[in-house]
């Protein structure tokens, strides 16, 4: 099914796959040119260097992009699949790891293109980027258990699509990805890490841009909350499939 929404995306597309290159790499391009040139943002006082914003940028976009695009169709998954509900015996709580599924495939995509540019900028990539599975396995169980969540929600309550778009976008302007957390007064900084993706995103700069190890102590805190959110929204799930067919 996974392998079926990836190709499906881009059926009847001259560039096909492509796309799911020149899709970041312009966003990356937009922003850059928009939050470096227009509106001279900097990352950091050292150097300014426009490179090093565009590296840290994108990085950031990432992880939201892995985030949002999951949560953002959760709340449409069952009501756009009704064969599967009313007509077949199919385990429901797969359509959320089949939308996962595609989005960490484009997720990877967008990962080798921000290597390559490291690499062609810096002439290598750091040893530590071997953690980033490691850190990402954490918000993929957390955005499973927040997805399992809102695809039961959203096939009760019609309006929950909507409002998961605005959270997603609240999301995107309070995370560290077009500034960094220490341009923020120290008083209000501690707010913005009360945003799930704050944390992940600051781990994979370290340890593709900067090179530094991630904070085992901290990722495991934040895995160990993950697996709570996760089991939260499965067994919401679990608890309220018996309805969907009567809503449908």
């Amino acid at each position: 099914m996974t392998r079926r929404e990836v190709i499906g995306r881009y059926r009847g597309s001259v560039l096909g796959i492509v796309w799911s290159f020149l899709t970041p790499l312009l966003m990356l391009a937009i922003y850059t040119f928009v939050f470096s040139f227009v509106l001279k943002a900097r990352w950091g006082a050292e150097t300014g260097s426009k490179t090093e914003f565009a590296l840290f940028l994108f990085a950031g976009l990432i992880v939201h992009g892995l985030f949002a695009e999951c949560v953002v169709r959760a709340p449409s998954l069952i009501l756009s699949n009704p064969n599967y509900v009313k007509k077949v015996v199919f385990p429901l709580e797969m359509l959320p790891w089949v939308s996962m599924g595609s989005v960490l495939i484009h997720s990877l995509l967008s990962v080798i293109v921000l290597l390559t540019g490291y690499a062609w900028i810096y002439g290598g990539i750091n040893w530590t980027v071997v953690f980033l599975p490691l850190i990402l396995a954490p918000l993929i169980v957390f955005t499973m258990g927040v997805s399992w969540f809102l695809a039961s929600l959203g096939t009760y309550v019609r309006d929950i699509g909507q409002l998961v778009n605005i959270a997603v976008t609240v999301l995107l302007f309070m995370s560290p990805i077009f500034y960094p957390a220490s341009v923020l007064p120290k008083e209000i900084r501690p707010l913005l890490f009360l945003n799930p993706l704050t944390f992940i995103i600051e781990q994979v700069r370290d340890v593709v841009v900067v090179g530094n190890n991630p904070a085992w102590f901290r990722l495991g805190a934040y895995a160990l909350v993950s697996l709570c959110v996760a089991q939260a929204g499965f067994s919401w799930f679990q608890k309220t499939r018996r309805g969907f067919a009567d809503v449908l």
